[in-house]
Parts: structure tokens; C-alpha cells; sequence
């Protein structure tokens, strides 16, 4: 099985490269053009893998993707390469309309014309899974659950970059007859997270004894997905998934975003005991702008078709997730050099630490 692999220097690509090559034994193909958040010290349990290869491309580069296809000729496609910072969209918009939606345009073309000169065969057994976000749904009542039948209502430039490249994909599967699948997932969280995003960097923040800034008051609630028990679900989406489906993934694991915060506190403090409670650093600050309320996935269609359940609870993730930032400083450090721990979602100045 050859896989190509879009965004796997990031932090849900690189888990799922690992999976596919030290759990599965395929061939992966890695095409990242390396922003600030691709780091290829992730992939380093199989950079030296022979069934690892690296491309370092843009995915809006027509020519770059086509030679791709038409060298490592894989029989799968998993697109996870896009802009996913919800903050960085606020003040940055253009670079997620460019990549999310124009980028995933150009890669749905390159991999039309690559399956449409497929033998009969190679041509039934491809596969092309665009990987996306819960965040299209918008905002949930208290009790409700994102389905894959969810109305799409998108909230920041992020999501709505998002929605459209849902819709692209969509699109060519119906207007093209490609065996295209669609996943929308929850808040990922584990392993090689770049320390922007909530849980990563209250870690390393809490561990640094600097101020933990939550936006609003901390009632914002996520359903938080261990990384590697996404990967998995991704594979088997792939693999057995029903073209022309959508499935959503989910940890049914909610918690309101300043008990995460709590949390990692109290496991810090056992861990590595302090002068005093770290929870003592939270403060909140002003909100993001459009700041969803909630998020909460419906997986049953994902564990009744095909099986799949999440290995890991909210209280098993957390507690490997911040001993691995704890022996792994090699990892995060230089990356830390160039990103200050500033929370960036608001449109005025003073919001962070």
C-alpha cells in the first residue's frame, strides 16, 4: 500500500505517517512545504525508514503535486495539509483561503487527472480522504451532537476556509465520480503539538511558571481526541470507509477549556511539584472574537460501521500526553524560540502573557 500524504510534518500528519509505517508497513510519501508549524523532527521514529519518503512542496504547486502522483503513484491519498490555527486566522486570513481552499482545489484536480489515467484495477482500489475539522458545524446547544448530517455554519476565517474545502471535495465526488471520503474530527490533542494551540502550550507555560491566559471564562467546552487514536480512525476511513461518506471523529471526551486547564495544572504539580498551585497562573482574558461555544461529536457512525473506538480517555491522554512534553524538551525548545507563548486570537493588543 503506497500513501501520499499531504501536511505530515504536522501534528496530526506526523501521527498518522507513524502509524501507517510502524504500525501498518505501507509506503508514505510526506508532502509538507513547512510552515512554522511543520517540524520534521517529528517523523524522526521513521525518517530513516525505507518505506518513508519526503517531498517538501507546495500543495498549490500544480506542477510540484502532479510530478508527485505521477512518480510515487499511490494508491491512497490522506489530505491533511492546511492553515489549522483558529487565532492565526483572525489577523491572517489569506494564508488559510490559499492553502485550505485553493490548495485543496489544485490537489483534488491533480489527483483527478492522475486517477482518471489509472488501470482499471488501480483505478477501483484508490482512495482519496480529506481530512477536516468539527469546527464547519459552528457553535452546539447543550444537547446536542455534531452528525455527519449537521448543517454547516462556520464561525472564523479557519472554519469557513474549512467548509469550503468540505464542499470541493464533495463536489468532485459527485460531479467526477471520485472515490472520495470525507472525516471531520474534534480537538486533537497529544505528542508533537505545536505549542500554540490550548493544551501544549498551558503545559509548557504552567511548567515555565508563566500566567495561563483563558479566553472569556473558561466555559468554552471541546471534546478532546487523542492524536493516535485519530490516526487510527483516518486509516480505517481509508481503508473501509463507504465512498462518498462523511464520518465524524470523536474522543467523547468534553471538558470546559479552563478545567483542561486545571487539570494540567494538578497533573504538573504532582508530577513536578512547584512553590505553589499552578492553578494560581490562570487568569482570563478578553475573548476571542467569534469564539464557538461549544463542540461535541457524534462517532457512532464511525464505531458502528467500522468498528472504531478510541483507545484513550481524557485522563489517559492528558497524563501521557504532558509526560511526553517532560521528556521531550529537544522537541519543543527551538520551536519555543520562535513563538513566545502569546495567545494571538483577539484583534486588540494586551491579550496574553
Amino acid at each position: 500500500m503506497r500513501v501520499l500524504v499531504t501536511g505530515g510534518a504536522g501534528f496530526i500528519g506526523s501521527a498518522v505517517i507513524r502509524h501507517l509505517i510502524i504500525d501498518k508497513g505501507y509506503e508514505v510519501l510526506n508532502v509538507d512545504k513547512l510552515t512554522y508549524a511543520g517540524t520534521l523532527s517529528s517523523l524522526l521514529p521513521v525518517a530513516n525508514n525505507p518505506s518513508y519518503r519526503f517531498l517538501r512542496a507546495d500543495i498549490c504547486d500544480g506542477r510540484a503535486i502532479s510530478e508527485a502522483f505521477s512518480t510515487f503513484r499511490p494508491d491512497r491519498v490522506m489530505h491533511l495539509a492546511a492553515e489549522s490555527h483558529v487565532d492565526r486566522s483572525i489577523t491572517g486570513a489569506r494564508d488559510f483561503i490559499e492553502t485550505n481552499v485553493l490548495g485543496t482545489f489544485n490537489l483534488l484536480e491533480c489527483a483527478r487527472a492522475y486517477w482518471q489515467s489509472m488501470k482499471d484495477e488501480a483505478k477501483r482500489r484508490f482512495r482519496f480522504l480529506h481530512v477536516s475539522t468539527d469546527e464547519v458545524y459552528g457553535s452546539l446547544a447543550d444537547d446536542q451532537l455534531f452528525s455527519e448530517v449537521t448543517r454547516y455554519d462556520p464561525s472564523s476565517p479557519y472554519s469557513a476556509s474549512k467548509a469550503a474545502s468540505d464542499h470541493l471535495a464533495k463536489a468532485w465526488a459527485r460531479t467526477y465520480g471520485m472515490p472520495i471520503l470525507v472525516s471531520n474530527c474534534s480537538n486533537n490533542y497529544g505528542p508533537y503539538h505545536f505549542p500554540e494551540k490550548l493544551i501544549p502550550l498551558t503545559i509548557l507555560n504552567a511548567l515555565e511558571g508563566r500566567p495561563l491566559s483563558i479566553y472569556g471564562d473558561g466555559t468554552n467546552i471541546r471534546d478532546w481526541l487523542f492524536v493516535e487514536d485519530h490516526a487510527r480512525a483516518l486509516d480505517l476511513i481509508a481503508e473501509r470507509g463507504r465512498i462518498g461518506e462523511t464520518y465524524n471523529v470523536g474522543g467523547r471526551n468534553e471538558r470546559r477549556n479552563v478545567d483542561v486547564a486545571r487539570r494540567i495544572c494538578a497533573t504538573l504539580d504532582e508530577l513536578v511539584p512547584a512553590f505553589r498551585p499552578r492553578e494560581e497562573l490562570i487568569q482570563f482574558v478578553e475573548d476571542r472574537p467569534g469564539h464557538d461555544l461549544r463542540y461535541a461529536i457524534d462517532a457512532t457512525k464511525l464505531e458502528e460501521e467500522l468498528g472504531w473506538a478510541a483507545e484513550d480517555s481524557f485522563e489517559s491522554g492528558i497524563e501521557k500526553t504532558i509526560r511526553w512534553y517532560l521528556d521531550n524538551e529537544w522537541w519543543w525548545a527551538p520551536l519555543r524560540k520562535g513563538y513566545d507563548g502569546i495567545r494571538l486570537g483577539a484583534l486588540h493588543t494586551g491579550v496574553g502573557q
